[in-house]
């Protein structure tokens, strides 16, 4: 890779003790733009290397889609999103404009090459070879996960109460079983169940329900913008440092990568990860890298805690949503909006979603909640970029749709190994910047 071996004084400083270029007063060692999870894991597995490391966001750290998902570690979650059948139920979905699937329709003529692209990766010549990159994916992003958590002293945020999807029909049933046993080839652990053993794993629960699937492995966090900024307190303890700006522009060269923020200021670096979520393909134009990125785009009503008593994260799959206990309240979210990053929220989708819960939940309270939108960055394959950048001494991470939490850690390892020039635990040609 460019530049992997450029700066070998930098590569041995917790072993030498060498100043960072920080240090020497030459600009930034290690610079990464975004301060959502996917940029705070990298800066914290750098930060353990040794490795003298500056965050850049616009907000603050873990303030924005970082703060708001279903705080699930879903690592059990290895079909692409390109082979669920979205195509399929694209006109189904569409004629509903609250419902798990929406397109507003002034945005669908810039919106189509995006489709196109998801049409295609979706095709069944690519499946095979889709579900073993996701499902060596999860298995990285699960061992990564287990191990910063104990690193970092956040192990006591993990929840393992498992999960309950569920099904209003036979055919709903049925339709699930072949990507059930899909999961049963990578040693995924689940059970159908119905009846009193459903009613007893969520007690309440309308009847009109008729089977549902307990995944016992599956894990969530007790609040995701809680976690993140745990984690970013191990970073910073030691070493990372954070700076609030707004990035205009990247650019780069043989001997680092310059940052310009918006007042005008140049920050330069050795190297640069870029990690800025649904603006990251903004940044990686300046670099010559066009990467096909759309925003799925989340809503969620967070409830007090009082609002019902759901033992473990509740997935509705045929609506496009699910409920979540976090530390800090019931969290009612999903769907997904393609709508690109400047059209102002639709908060009615938040309702919708909060109107079914009431139904697939009676007795459950709807006040005193929350709203959020959060923008989720999404590729057409289904899988993140991360790797090398056309330009020397930068790197991709980011485009993880849905699943930035559950795979933050194995992208953090990820780029860490690319940037220490150590040979990564994946084949990254699956996820390389200039595979579209």
């Amino acid at each position: 890779m460019p530049g992997n071996s450029k700066f070998p004084e930098q590569e041995q400083r917790s072993a030498t003790g060498a100043a960072s270029p920080r240090e020497r007063g030459e600009g930034e060692d290690i610079a990464i733009i975004g301060g959502g999870i996917i940029g705070i894991c990298a800066a914290a597995l750098l930060s353990e290397a040794g490795r003298s490391v500056t965050v850049f966001d616009r907000t603050g750290i873990c303030e924005e889609t970082s703060s708001g998902n279903a705080a699930a570690f879903a690592f059990s979650d290895v079909l692409p999103l390109a082979h669920k059948g979205m195509i399929r139920q694209l006109p189904k979905w569409l004629a509903d404009p609250l419902g798990p699937l929406a397109i507003p329709p002034a945005y669908l003529p810039k919106l189509l090459p995006w489709l196109i692209r998801f049409w295609r990766a979706g095709a069944a010549k690519h499946y095979e070879t889709s579900l073993a990159t996701q499902a060596g994916m999860m298995k990285l992003a699960e061992a990564e996960w287990m191990s910063l958590l104990d690193r970092s002293g956040t192990r006591p945020m993990l929840r393992e109460e498992g999960s309950l999807e569920f099904y209003e029909s036979e055919a709903e049933f049925r339709a699930s079983l072949p990507g059930w046993a899909e999961r049963q080839r990578f040693g995924i652990g689940f059970r159908h169940i119905e009846g009193e053993e459903m009613a007893a794993l969520q007690p309440g629960l309308s009847p009109r329900f008729v089977k549902g699937t307990f995944v016992p492995g599956w894990k969530t966090v007790a609040d995701p913008k809680l976690l993140g900024k745990a984690v970013w307190a191990y970073a910073e303890k030691l070493g990372a440092r954070f700076e609030h700006a707004r990035v205009e522009r990247v650019e780069a060269g043989a001997d680092g990568a310059t940052i310009v923020l918006a007042d005008g200021t140049r920050r330069t670096a050795s190297k640069l990860v870029i990690a800025a979520g649904a603006w990251s393909h903004l940044l990686a134009k300046n670099l010559g890298d066009r990467i096909p990125l759309e925003t799925e785009r989340g809503y969620n009503t967070t409830l007090p805690s009082s609002a019902f008593a759901v033992k473990r994260q509740l997935i509705f799959s045929g609506h496009g949503f699910v409920i979540t206990p976090l530390q800090t309240g019931l969290r009612v979210g999903g769907a997904v909006e393609l709508g690109g990053i400047d059209r102002p929220p639709n908060f009615a989708r938040s309702k919708a979603m909060l109107e079914k819960a009431k139904r697939f939940l009676p007795g459950l309270d709807p006040s005193g909640g929350r709203e959020w939108m959060g923008y989720r960055p999404s590729l057409p394959d289904s899988l993140p970029v991360i790797g090398a950048a056309r330009a020397p001494n930068v790197y991709y991470a980011f485009g993880h749709g849905h699943l930035g939490l559950t795979q933050s850690a194995a992208t953090g390892r990820l780029i860490r190994d690319l940037v220490l020039g150590q040979t990564p635990p994946l084949d990254l040609t699956p996820f390389r910047p200039q595979r579209f």
